[in-house]
């Protein structure tokens, strides 16, 4: 399994696709982090965001959304939230059966987005 992508590891788009829509039920159950998606089209940001993890984790790229950068700037968005939602995409992979060492790998792939996504140290 060690020439697999995280993609191919996690059972492709349609476990990605699952697996965003219970993180975001997360998400928006914790009051540390949901403030960040008051003025959000949920509909779109969970299709977006299925895209962009789908693409990330190396699977066929049909992500069209702005860069990491440009989506995030202006949210104000903290260290201690980031960390707060790869949390939460951890625990919902772990709940999904995922193996520790993917979950490590998908959180990596995380991980590599923090620069361009936190505004506040």
């Amino acid at each position: 399994m060690q020439n697999k992508s995280v993609f191919d590891k996690l059972g492709g788009q349609a476990n990605i696709d699952a697996a965003v829509v219970k993180f975001y039920e997360k998400v928006l159950s914790d009051p540390s982090v949901s403030h960040y998606f008051k003025n959000t089209d949920m509909k779109k940001q969970t299709e977006m965001q299925q895209k962009f993890l789908g693409m990330a984790f190396g699977g066929p790229n049909h992500y069209t959304g702005k860069d990491m950068k440009a989506g995030h700037a202006g949210l104000g968005i903290t260290s201690a939230a980031f960390d707060t939602i790869v949390n939460h995409l951890g625990n919902t992979l772990k709940e999904m059966g995922v193996p520790a060492e993917v979950i490590a790998e998908a959180a990596a792939v995380a991980e590599s987005t923090r620069a361009d996504i936190v505004e506040v140290k």
